[in-house]
């Protein structure tokens, strides 16, 4: 099996080399990842400026781009024969709910996705156990293969930063929401002209049983399918209907 690893961390981000480690052990690992840390980057290009590929002495390759750029660079052009599957992570922190909009971790995957490779997203709820997280990766991706890689396919993975005995299983969910961000910081500059920086993420508004967020509040590594096509169905079908259209 051919795996490209990526991540929004960075190439040098613990995440990435834990996961890699761990992947192996079963497979032919490719690692191509931001030369720097691009959270939040969600699935933007890099347009105006020429990416440049630099193999790393851990045989790990950088890219002086985004994580969709990394994926979209390593899948076009290093590889003889395509991947079998992208995986992005590990990821530091959480990506629960609305964060998959935000999140370069999931672009990393979706990337992979529209080029038509089954992809994951793998998410440590912390910053301590890794190993818990590229543990568990490697249950879910033996479960996948066991009943077939789906092309184009996207499973968001959470897993709870604690030790792998104290995991209580894997849970299949949908994706939990949260309030509305906090508001902005505003601070001024050593010259005294303002300054802003963005606000903690909201607070968990749906965090029912059967979301992502009650599934790791609860000990559980949250497994979620995500679907790319944003269309809002009963709306167009309302809409079609008010506007005489079929």
């Amino acid at each position: 099996m051919r795996i490209l690893v990526s991540n929004d961390d960075g190439v040098f981000a613990p995440g990435i080399a834990c996961l890699s480690a761990a992947l192996n052990d079963i497979a032919q690992v490719t690692t191509v990842a931001p030369e720097r840390n691009h959270s939040g980057a969600s699935n933007s290009l890099t347009l105006e400026s020429p990416l440049r590929l630099r193999l790393l002495s851990n045989g790990f390759y950088s890219v002086n781009g985004t994580p969709t750029d990394s994926v979209h660079l390593a899948i076009n052009e290093l590889f003889d024969q395509e991947p079998d599957i992208v995986i992005a992570g590990i990821n530091e922190g959480a990506n629960l709910g609305d964060d998959v909009i935000y999140s370069g971790t999931v672009a990393a995957a979706t990337e992979g996705r529209f080029l038509g490779l089954p992809a994951l997203a793998v998410s440590l709820v912390g910053d301590q156990h890794y190993e818990t997280a590229a543990h568990f990766c490697k249950i879910i991706l033996a479960k996948l293969q066991q009943f077939g890689l789906k092309e184009a396919q996207v499973i968001n993975i959470n897993v709870p930063d604690i030790p792998i005995n104290e995991v209580k299983g894997i849970k299949l969910t949908r994706l939990g929401s949260r309030h509305r961000a906090e508001a902005m910081l505003k601070q001024q500059d050593p010259r005294g002209k303002d300054i802003f920086w963005i606000g903690p993420p909201g607070k968990t508004q749906d965090a029912d049983e059967g979301t992502d967020f009650h599934a790791i509040n609860n000990g559980y590594v949250s497994v979620t399918p995500l679907t790319i096509d944003l269309t809002h169905q009963s709306a167009l079908a309302k809409m079609q209907q008010q506007w005489g259209e079929s």
